[in-house]
């Protein structure tokens, strides 16, 4: 054990790590349900969702833990999830077996990108103020789908989209854990998403009693304490005929790579400052191990039937408690691979349990538009039309496809071309024929 996870030199012991995994595990739990309940809008039966993306994240855990000796947990990616969803198998129309071929192709070219550090080339080829605005855009878009889902936002044939009924039960129940969860994060507690949670599946079950509205909480009549047979498992290979038909499949693959990449590193780096684990030449140890651990925790998450898995923010927590090593990570991998048998509970977990989270989420994800320079013609013109498409268009891919290709555009005009690398000119020019082609 000491020789795997070299406890002493990181000043911990196994009882220090194995609490901080329950902690991580803790943090983290609340975003299977989230993940579940974008799968199943492309028709996946929730019971094989809810499978793969525990097995996908317990087994990501345990790659990491592993590989890189880090106490970083990973999961499906929310970025990757609502692209896979509301993009690829939504607004494309691609099916979830060709959505799950896409991640699974993306994976195996994320890998061999961190093993041969082309993915360092491509991350600093493009400017910092796009990275911030893909990621707040893509909050801007988690927070337009919860309300969406909770019907708190409908749609209207004059307007596009409109306030909905907010005396609806599902709408109360939602409005209800935003509430929660903004109380529970301004005073600063503990797991607030957590609780928030189960404060709102508590109302809801409330609700229930008074209300026959089929989106509300509720217990099944048939538990069972293990969900039926991953009918997901091998399923991406089904869709690889209709993937690879036409041209999108450089789009999507490009799309997943820069939201998987914005995911990872954004949580690596920040985890990582407050790990304190060791550097070598002014790095962390293990860095590369560890992409390489994310890219192979979302091969083998595509192959059970899930999108990218990601590091997770949310692994703060169990550093604080303590976690220095892989340890850590392995604690919180088998946590989440023995939740398969809660497969009841899980099942109380409708959208109005989640929307909230998913606004909850998407709100702390712009606090990078604060790092945008928006008085600057080039990022601000290129950064707004990043979000904006983002929401309007439905669609990640084609947000950062028109971000990208504004920025060229604006730095043309304004005469700063030449801060545009030949490699972000390459990818602009790729976005600029997917557009002429679809």
């Amino acid at each position: 054990m000491e020789h795997l996870f070299r406890l002493k030199q990181r000043k911990t012991n196994i009882k220090t790590e194995i609490a901080a995994g329950f902690a991580t595990y803790c943090s983290m739990i609340y975003i299977v349900s989230v993940i579940v309940s974008m799968m199943t809008s492309t028709g996946m039966q929730e019971a094989a969702a809810f499978s793969s993306v525990l097995l996908a994240s317990g087994i990501g855990c345990i790659i990491m833990g592993l590989l890189a000796n880090y106490p970083v947990a990973l999961a499906p990616s929310l970025g990757v999830t609502a692209l896979f969803s509301t993009t690829i198998c939504g607004r494309m129309g691609y099916s979830w077996q060709a959505g799950l071929c896409a991640v699974f192709f993306a994976g195996i070219l994320f890998l061999i990108l961190a093993v041969t550090g082309v993915r360092k080339s491509i991350l600093t080829s493009i400017p910092a103020h796009l990275k911030y605005a893909i990621s707040g855009g893509t909050g801007c878009f988690l927070t337009f789908i919860g309300l969406k889902n909770s019907a708190i936002i409908i749609s209207n044939s004059q307007t596009l989209v409109t306030l909905g009924k907010i005396y609806d039960p599902e709408v109360f129940v939602t409005l209800f854990g935003i509430i929660v969860l903004l109380l529970l994060s301004i005073r600063q507690k503990k797991f607030p998403i957590l609780k928030g949670m189960a404060a709102t599946i508590v109302v809801g079950l409330i609700m229930g009693f008074f209300s026959r509205s089929e989106g509300l909480p509720r217990f099944s009549s048939e538990l069972s304490f293990f969900p039926e047979q991953v009918t997901t498992f091998g399923a991406f290979t089904r869709g690889f005929s209709e993937l690879f038909s036409s041209i999108n499949v450089i789009i999507i693959f490009i799309s997943i790579l820069f939201v998987d990449f914005f995911d990872t590193t954004g949580a690596l780096i920040a985890v990582i400052s407050r790990s304190k684990l060791p550097t070598v030449n002014g790095e962390p140890e293990n860095i590369n191990r560890a992409l390489i651990s994310d890219a192979l925790g979302s091969i083998v998450g595509a192959v059970l039937g899930a999108p990218s898995v990601s590091s997770y923010i949310e692994s703060e927590a169990g550093i604080a408690t303590g976690g220095r090593t892989g340890l850590t990570a392995i604690t919180a991998g088998i946590l989440f691979l023995l939740s398969v048998f809660l497969y009841p509970i899980f099942g109380l977990i409708t959208d109005c349990v989640t929307s909230p989270i998913l606004i909850f989420v998407g709100s702390t994800m712009v606090q990078q538009f604060a790092k945008i320079d928006w008085k600057d013609h080039v990022e601000g013109i290129s950064g707004f039309a990043t979000v904006i498409m983002m929401i309007l268009t439905y669609s990640i891919a084609d947000g950062i496809a028109f971000g990208f290709i504004i920025y060229g555009l604006t730095a043309l005009f304004s005469g700063r071309y030449k801060e545009v690398t030949p490699l972000m000119w390459g990818m602009i020019g790729t976005f600029c024929i997917y557009f002429l082609m679809i």
